[in-house]
C-alpha cells in the first residue's frame, strides 16, 4: 500500500474511533474498563497513545467498536 493511502486510512480509522468514543461519551478510562471486561488489558494511557498514533491492527479497531456497542461501520465519507 502506498504511504499516502496508508496514512489516509490511519487518519480515518483514528477519527472513526474517536468519534464513536465522543458520540457515546466514553473516556479512555471507561474504554479500558470495557476492554478488561472481555479479557483485554490496556491502560487508559496506552489506549490514548495507541489511538493518537492511529497505528493499530484492524482487530483492535473492531474490538473497540464492539465494546462500545457499535453495530454498523460506514466507510464512505461526506467530503
Amino acid at each position: 500500500m502506498a504511504a499516502d493511502a496508508e496514512t489516509e486510512w490511519e487518519d480515518r480509522v483514528r477519527g472513526m474511533l474517536r468519534a464513536e468514543l465522543a458520540r457515546r461519551n466514553v473516556s479512555y478510562m471507561e474504554l479500558a474498563d470495557r476492554l478488561r471486561a472481555v479479557g483485554v488489558i490496556e491502560t487508559h494511557k496506552n489506549l490514548s497513545n495507541k489511538i493518537t498514533r492511529g497505528k493499530f491492527p484492524a482487530s483492535f479497531f473492531f474490538l473497540c467498536m464492539s465494546v462500545l456497542g457499535c453495530k454498523t461501520i460506514h466507510l464512505d465519507r461526506d467530503d
